[in-house]
């Protein structure tokens, strides 16, 4: 089963055990190679949906006790 975790001031990071991502039209998103991937939460990513490091650059900041 996949695993969730949402990072302070970063990506979810979600592991790819029995994971389908798909887009809104229906079709499969190809994951990265390995055991997990970190989805984009800062809308910077030039990767969307999968993160490339842009919230640093942009100072994304959430803290997700505070949901």
């Amino acid at each position: 089963m996949p695993e969730i975790t949402i990072n302070a001031n970063g990506p979810i990071l979600i592991s790819t055990e029995e994971l389908t991502l798909k887009a809104n039209d229906g079709s499969e998103i190809p994951l990265p190679k390995g055991r997990a991937v970190a989805l984009c939460r800062c809308g910077q990513s030039d990767m969307k949906p999968f993160c490339d490091g842009s919230h640093k650059a942009c100072g994304f900041e959430h803290d997700p006790s505070t949901a």
